[in-house]
């Protein structure tokens, strides 16, 4: 399994981009940076996105993936829980800001949206897609990817502390997790739910108390502006753990 990181911050500029990867240049995971990342013909190639939840960015770029793959003559499958689906449906491509590709062209639109069920197994792709609910400010679920040949990874998406749930119905060899601040915003985190390094690494623990190791950790969702001090706290994180904690950047790969 190929992952790529597509973006890997939670704003946008000329060096950073919004939230996503790819597995295997067929399945992306959120939409902030897929079309800012992936060339027409790699988007072409795209076989289906999962939708963790209905921020804006993690699903920005669906209205430009969708008129490129409309002028195209291509289609993608866009997966998603209900609360997302109703914000696509209802705001996203609803035919006011953008055209409804869910309904464009008539004889085989664009987008085809599939709702899933959280804690419901579901091949997608010839991928075993298990959707997670995670500790978020709105309905927000991470996803348990597990290829044909056995590799597993999980992507929690944005999360705050509070992950037991979580951790109890994951195994996974790539843990892909959100860390958006700074220890010194350890009161936004909780207050947003979001994770620093020090709320990471109490989740950390929690995990290897529950599942008696620590896949390897990538995180994503870093505010360019806290960076620098988010890496020399994750650095002594990995160290208190004896782990492996990497910070992901914009076109990281990692072959599992």
């Amino acid at each position: 399994m190929n992952i790529t990181l597509l973006g890997a911050h939670n704003t946008e500029t000329v060096n950073t981009r919004l939230s996503g990867l790819l597995i295997d240049g067929v399945l992306a995971l959120d939409a902030g940076g897929l079309t800012s990342s992936l060339s027409l013909t790699r988007q072409k190639k795209l076989k289906g996105v999962l939708l963790t939840h209905q921020h804006y960015d993690h699903i920005r770029d669906l209205p430009a993936l969708a008129i490129n793959l409309y002028l195209a003559g291509a289609t993608v499958n866009i997966y998603a829980t209900l609360p997302v689906s109703e914000i696509i449906t209802s705001y996203l491509f609803d035919g006011s800001i953008y055209p409804d590709y869910l309904k464009r062209p008539a004889e085989n639109p664009t987008v085809k949206l599939t709702v899933l069920e959280p804690l419901k197994a579901e091949m997608i792709e010839g991928y075993n897609i298990l959707p997670v609910p995670v500790s978020h400010s709105v309905p927000t679920v991470g996803y348990q990817v597990t290829s044909s040949d056995g590799k597993v990874i999980f992507y929690t998406a944005d999360t705050g502390p509070g992950l037991t749930e979580c951790w109890q119905q994951i195994t996974p060899q790539l843990l892909i997790v959100e860390v958006t601040a700074s220890n010194s915003f350890e009161k936004f985190g909780r207050e947003s739910r979001h994770l620093t390094p020090n709320l990471l690494r109490q989740e950390l623990i929690i995990f290897r108390e529950l599942k008696g190791y620590l896949p390897r950790v990538v995180t994503v969702h870093m505010s360019p502006e806290l960076e620098v001090e988010i890496r020399a706290e994750l650095a002594v994180v990995a160290g208190e753990l004896n782990t492996q904690i990497e910070p992901g950047y914009e076109g990281m790969e990692i072959d599992l």
